[in-house]
């Protein structure tokens, strides 16, 4: 799995042009499931983002987690994270899960981040749907992180 991780002053997700969903300060995450993900890699990742200290204390320095910091968490499914452009200039997206395994683990994910955050702190967009996202980055602060980083790690 992939996650894009992004700190945000705030993020909405339009469907059909009607709002879905939106949060305030933040981080939006647009996550990718590849094949063989499990839902060991999804509860991995979802406490990877969590944890992961991106923003502010008193001290101006990127110390606290989105949990510590009070902030709301975006979640949107994005198989394009998993598109290949080595060979020539249209993505191949080979890599990615098929639809009926990335929503379980897409589900899984945020399930997670509800059952830490609680319902009200997780908002996400609609699995397989056009969005119109919309953010504004705080920072900017984007990272990407990789369940099978940890896995690669342990195998050696």
């Amino acid at each position: 799995m992939r996650a894009l991780v992004q700190r945000v002053k705030r993020c909405s997700v339009t469907i059909n042009g009607s709002l879905h969903s939106e949060i305030g300060a933040g981080m939006l995450i647009l996550l990718g499931v590849k094949q063989g993900d499990t839902s060991t890699d999804a509860q991995y990742l979802a406490e990877r983002c969590l944890n992961l200290r991106i923003f502010d204390d008193t001290d101006g320095k990127m110390n606290l987690s989105v949990r510590d910091a009070g902030g709301s968490v975006m979640v949107v499914s994005q198989f394009t994270l998993y598109g290949d452009t080595r060979k020539g200039n249209r993505p191949s997206y080979a890599e990615a899960a098929p639809p009926q395994d990335a929503e379980r683990l897409y589900d899984e994910f945020t399930n997670h981040l509800r059952g830490v955050l609680g319902s009200g702190r997780v908002a996400s967009g609609v699995f397989r749907a056009m969005m119109d996202v919309v953010l504004v980055n705080d920072g900017p602060v984007t990272l990407l992180l990789e369940s099978k980083t940890r896995t690669d790690r342990d195998a050696t």
